[in-house]
């Protein structure tokens, strides 16, 4: 593996206008910024892509006519999210590459290199121009959401760690909102084996950056991986489900009656419930490991659940009349699990579920 070298204090300073340029560039001669990949000196397959028919989910009638509003994810391939719903669909998902670049700034959580940039963290006032560390050949495998969601660091960047493993020292930008792991982040950290170098500045002589946003097959094997490194640190058996607790937690989804719903399935299915809020790894790990169905609020709280489902099992989601996301059904049709949803109906700020329609819609999942 490649090795860092801290720029010493006392030594030759080392500084660089990159970001400056690119202001100059975008902001006062307003032509646009290059992709890194453009630039890239060398390209090539990590894994193949392949193609699928998407299976449809699980959802009573009329669910899909109480919406209101849904956000469009980079996923998301359709103008409605009925058709993803429906299933039947052709969907190509391209490989795995990687972008060797050569000579590239990284400034405040940007990548500058020519007139090519990539903003993986928020920069806070006015760029550095001091770089303070210099690395030999390093692999970027963080992404601008998972530098700003708990949820897409644990689904996307802690998959994409062992690429950046395998190729350099493996790199993650330091912010001012999120300057190192604590919580939940920490453990997993811990758990995963990742042993990252965290920079705010750096100048790579080689740099390997990823396009590994495909559901292909290297993706699932080594989101499977990551769960099976998680349960090794558990003892489980297999349970009928658990009840994923958001909260108020996040962006605001507040389900009124959420743990109404939640006690009702521990009671009539032995379901466990789950805060995530409150609770460390090893006890969300334990709880979740094994069960045959996760449930609750769509969000990155579920995640917690997602990483260690098997497949064949079942995730169903309770979903805000104005904010639909697909997100999760395309991980359960890579996986090979079953995806169900519920649409509530608007109450106020929030949103309320029926406790039958709940029910009913887990009665749908295969056996």
């Amino acid at each position: 593996m490649s090795e860092i070298n801290v720029l010493s204090s006392s030594g030759p300073t080392k500084w660089s206008l990159a970001a400056y340029r690119h202001i100059l560039r975008t902001k006062v001669l307003r032509k646009p910024s290059d992709n890194l990949q453009s630039v890239a000196v060398k390209t090539w397959d990590i894994a193949p892509g392949e193609t699928v028919i998407t299976p449809p989910a699980f959802y009573l009638p009329n669910q899909l006519e109480r919406l209101t509003g849904w956000e469009e994810e980079r996923f998301f391939p359709f103008e409605h999210p009925r058709r993803t719903m429906e299933g039947g669909i052709k969907v190509d998902h391209g490989p795995t590459r990687g972008f060797l670049l050569k000579d590239v700034s990284l400034i405040d959580g940007a990548l500058y290199k020519y007139n090519a940039s990539s903003f993986l963290s928020p920069r806070q006032g006015l760029p550095s121009v001091r770089v303070e560390n210099e690395i030999e050949r390093g692999a970027m495998y963080c992404t601008p959401g998972g530098n700003k969601w708990f949820g897409s660091w644990l689904m996307e960047d802690c998959v994409t760690y062992p690429l950046a493993f395998n190729e350099g020292v493996p790199v993650t930008t330091v912010s001012t909102s999120k300057p190192y792991p604590n919580g939940h982040a920490a453990v997993y950290e811990d758990w995963l084996g990742m042993t990252p170098v965290r920079l705010k500045s750096a100048f790579f002589r080689e740099l390997v950056i990823f396009d590994d946003l495909s559901q292909n097959r290297s993706r699932y094997s080594r989101f499977r991986e990551m769960g099976n490194k998680l349960l090794a640190h558990v003892q489980y058996e297999t349970h009928p489900g658990v009840f994923i607790l958001r909260g108020r937690t996040g962006d605001a989804r507040i389900l009124h009656n959420e743990m109404q719903l939640a006690e009702q399935l521990r009671d009539s299915r032995g379901f466990r419930i789950l805060d995530p809020a409150v609770s460390d790894v090893p006890t969300i790990v334990a709880a979740c490991a094994g069960a045959k169905v996760l449930v609750g609020i769509e969000g990155s709280q579920l995640v917690h659940g997602v990483n260690v489902l098997p497949p064949g099992s079942s995730l169903l989601t309770l979903q805000p009349p104005n904010r639909f996301i697909c997100y999760y059904k395309y991980l359960t049709d890579r996986d090979q699990q079953n995806f169900g949803f519920v649409v509530g109906t608007q109450e106020g700020e929030g949103f309320r579920i029926d406790p039958e329609e709940l029910e009913r819609t887990l009665d749908l999942f295969p056996a």
